[in-house]
């Protein structure tokens, strides 16, 4: 496969705070273009990512031999490796993923709440963007095609600096959306922007005037680094250590397949499963049948001394308190052995990083309690967490996923790259009447 030519992308030899103000200025007017003219360019770039796979597809494959050296001396994770490579199917899915966007509802202008104060004074409350979003991630050019769309049909301004792992990739996709850009006038061009070097985050962090909001999407020491070196509010998570509790209730073959998709259908995103709990009024029945299936996908199986004790010649690892807050992203699967619900639920939310947990039971009331006690953004019942996905919850694309209580929480789509602001229509009013009492407030909410 001959090496991809790397297109120029305009932004790369700009400074950090240029880049930043220009991207400010297209946020001013990405939210005056309607809903057509962001479909319209949303479907043209879902079709120029199709037409582009080659480019795309070779692009990666340079990122992917560059890496291999770093995978062979245990530098680079083979869990990264495998959220670095892009297939034919991964482009089909970029374009697929596009257009579910443009399908979306409109999510600025929303009327969320409107309220008379008083006789020929209403107050509404309207959805609009956020500004200017910077994200920074690691390994996954996918990222790309995914904010890109959110944020256009957002109206927000996008700032990318991916991994160094990724550069071709990422570059060549930027390059695509901005090539079709170029076709739509009223757009403006630096409403997606591509850093380039390592430096540039620290500047990116320190444009707290012209940058809204931080995304941070990669390994937790990424998280932690960005929240504590920039005054810009960082909206992610940080890890993914997720659970399946398997209830004394359980069906069991349920139960089986469920916490095999969980850890095995895709070990290397953050909604897989890293421990599985289970009640020990069913442990005997349940182990052996689950064990032997997860070893049919050469998981490695730490489990705590019950598990061990249940299964000696299983080839079980003895599990330590490490591996409790250990996000694997591999095939390897913590098992502990639980006395209910109740201890499932304090193991999560000490352990846990509040990212998304399952239950399987049969029993309702079970479930109900686990839903309303696990602390975590996502709780499910009687189902795999691999379904922890913007596109899965019909979002049409992810921004990431948050555990954060504050604005968003879980898979964030467009409701999340937007905030509201409040428009007030009077006929002449002011404060003073109200102030001395000779006019009261009705505060009546209207439909």
């Amino acid at each position: 496969m001959s090496q991809p030519v790397r297109a120029p992308i305009d932004s790369g030899a700009d400074s950090v705070p240029l880049i930043a103000h220009r991207a400010r200025a297209a946020s001013r007017e990405l939210p005056k273009l309607l809903l057509k003219q962001r479909n319209d360019v949303l479907l043209a770039a879902a079709k120029a990512i199709e037409e582009n796979a080659k480019r795309i597809l070779e692009a990666n494959a340079a990122d992917c031999r560059a890496a291999e050296p770093a995978v062979k001396s245990g530098k680079m994770s083979a869990a990264m490796f495998a959220r670095l490579r892009v297939k034919e199917s991964g482009v089909a899915q970029m374009a697929a993923q596009i257009r579910e966007v443009a399908r979306m509802d409109d999510p600025l202008g929303r009327r969320l709440a409107a309220t008379e104060l008083d006789k020929g004074l209403v107050l509404h409350r309207e959805s609009c963007p956020i500004g200017v979003i910077g994200v920074i991630f690691e390994s996954r050019p996918d990222v790309v095609p995914q904010l890109a769309s959110l944020a256009l049909k957002s109206g927000n301004a996008v700032i990318l600096k991916g991994g160094s792992e990724a550069a071709h990739t990422n570059e060549a996709l930027v390059s695509i959306w901005r090539e079709c850009l170029k076709r739509f006038p009223a757009v403006p061009l630096d409403s997606i922007s591509l850093l380039q070097s390592r430096a540039a985050v620290l500047e990116l962090l320190a444009m707290d005037h012209d940058v809204d909001l931080i995304i941070p999407r990669g390994s937790y020491e990424l998280v932690r680094f960005i929240m504590e070196h920039s005054h810009i509010p960082v909206l992610g998570h940080g890890e993914g250590i997720c659970h399946v509790y398997v209830d004394r209730a359980a069906d069991l073959r349920k139960a089986v397949e469920i916490a095999y998709d969980a850890k095995v259908q895709y070990p290397a995103v953050c909604n897989a499963a890293e421990t599985l709990l289970v009640d020990e009024a069913i442990a005997r029945k349940f182990l052996p049948k689950a064990i032997a299936k997860l070893k049919e996908a050469e998981v490695e199986i730490r489990g705590c001394e019950k598990t061990m004790a249940l299964l000696p010649k299983a080839g079980i690892v003895p599990a330590t308190e490490q591996d409790w807050r250990t996000e694997y992203g591999d095939l390897i699967l913590s098992i502990k052995v639980v006395s209910g619900v109740d201890e499932a639920i304090e193991h999560i939310n000490r352990y846990g990083s509040h990212h998304t947990d399952a239950i399987v039971t049969e029993d309702s009331e079970a479930a109900k309690k686990f839903l309303n006690e696990v602390d975590s953004a996502g709780v499910f019942h009687n189902a795999s967490t691999r379904f922890a996905d913007g596109f899965r919850y019909g979002f049409g694309a992810e921004v990431g996923i948050s555990t954060n209580k504050l604005h968003a929480r879980g898979p964030m789509g467009l409701d999340g790259l937007t905030t509201y602001k409040y428009k007030l229509y009077g006929s002449g009013q002011t404060v003073a009447p109200y102030a001395k009492g000779a006019k009261k407030f009705k505060h009546r909410r209207l439909k």
